[in-house]
């Protein structure tokens, strides 16, 4: 796999005290607070953890190096359970601190009612505005017809992640059955329809031979749905679960003896490796915007390897591995955003954030000005017994297959933008 390599951005060990400020100068200045509004308790409780773990940590390295423009960084952990009405009292309790951000990314239903709620507060309260950055929720109504200029999406959305899978599945000779199975709300339905609409129009040899929604955090036993997806004669399964409904899905398969190509989005960790082990190699594959080997296969600069190593030796207890690296990139620029403004008022803010080109050592990211959405490599990796990161303490990594560059990913927008005067 050829990979670009890029000069380094913000947060070098020279740039550090230019770019950041002293400690003294932050403790001068009001901390930027993020109210973190993902599940902590239920069964996703693990994802959650892991996000704000993410979060935890890069608050603690910007802090540890003066703030951001001599802002101290907090994360608020707020538990929404996985609901949308919980996720709106958060809201609410953020404003009521003055909290000007929140984050959240564990589920599109969720992500849809707090663009929605930032939305109505925004409209009654001008003088006291919420931005809303999404670093995981991918549905693709949040970039056309529920599109805010309060909305930030982090990670690629459904439609662009599918298109690299459909690519990939065309084009290859032994995959001639497909069995879709998600989760049965917007973002799993998402990925049944968009796949099964990209695998028509791309390999229309290809064939859908089984299409499951299940509940979303409920099934205990997957294995009912293995045996359908043996009796269906599937060669791949594409499935857009997360969190134990990957877990289990992928247990339940690997105890049946089921050969099948997995393409998912979320089998880097919380169990996925261990769940399937060595009999995942070759088998699973991932579309993210990293993988854990990334930086060995890269000419990826000492701070960011020193970064990466350093949250998974404190999370080596937990088993968790530097994932959400779209974090620190949208750090970076916000570090950008409120030097170059002088404020952390979001309106301002998120202006001078839109098309800003920020170099990673990856390549180019940038914020699309036109619905927000965030565009950035994207690469499909497969598990692998000879990647050099094992994962969970088992035998298996994740190496490279192919990259995807942000203009070959992008895909059309009818976002019509309300925006702040």
């Amino acid at each position: 796999m050829k990979l670009r390599r890029y000069l380094m951005p913000l947060f070098t060990p020279l740039l550090l005290g230019a770019a950041l400020g002293t400690t003294a100068q932050a403790a001068d200045k009001e901390p930027i607070r993020i109210a973190y509004i993902d599940p902590l308790s239920g069964p996703f409780a693990n994802v959650g953890d892991l996000g704000f773990k993410h979060y935890a940590y890069l608050a603690d390295w910007v802090n540890d190096n003066g703030g951001i423009d001599g802002h101290k960084l907090e994360i608020v952990p707020m538990d929404n359970k996985n609901s949308p009405q919980e996720s709106l009292v958060a809201l609410q309790r953020a404003a009521d601190q003055g909290i000007n951000y929140v984050t959240q990314g564990l589920g599109s239903h969720v992500a849809g009612a707090l663009i929605s709620g930032v939305n109505k507060h925004n409209r009654r309260n001008p003088d006291n505005r919420i931005a809303y950055i999404n670093y995981a929720a991918q549905n693709p109504k949040f970039y056309n017809e529920l599109c805010s200029y309060w909305h930030i999406g982090l990670d690629a959305n459904l439609e662009m992640k599918m298109n690299a899978i459909t690519d990939y599945v065309a084009n290859s000779d032994d995959i001639e059955k497909v069995f879709f199975i998600n989760q049965d709300y917007s973002y799993g339905q998402g990925w049944s329809r968009v796949g099964k609409r990209m695998l028509e129009e791309k390999a229309p040899d290809v064939e859908v031979v089984g299409d499951v929604l299940h509940p979303i955090g409920k099934v205990k036993d997957f294995s009912p749905y293995v045996s359908q997806i043996k009796s269906a004669g599937a060669d791949a399964v594409i499935t857009g679960n997360w969190g134990n409904d990957l877990t289990l899905l992928i247990k339940a398969g690997a105890d049946a003896g089921l050969d099948v190509k997995y393409f998912t989005q979320a089998a880097g960790g919380l169990g996925a490796p261990t769940a399937i082990g060595q009999a995942g190699d070759d088998k699973v594959f991932l579309i993210s915007t990293f993988y854990s080997d990334l930086p060995r296969e890269t000419e990826t600069p000492q701070w960011l390897t020193d970064f990466i190593q350093g949250f998974e030796e404190r999370h080596a207890a937990d088993n968790y591995y530097w994932y959400y690296t779209q974090m620190l990139w949208i750090v970076q620029m916000l570090e950008k955003a409120v030097e170059q403004t002088g404020t952390t008022e979001p309106a301002p803010v998120i202006a001078a954030m839109e098309e800003m080109r920020h170099s990673t050592p990856y390549g180019d990211v940038w914020i699309r000005n036109s619905d927000h959405q965030f565009l950035q490599p994207l690469y499909l990796s497969k598990y692998d017994d000879a990647a050099e990161v094992k994962l969970e303490g088992t035998e298996i990594g994740l190496s490279g297959v192919a990259e995807y560059p942000p203009k070959q990913t992008a895909v059309p927008t009818d976002c019509s933008m309300d925006r702040p005067e």
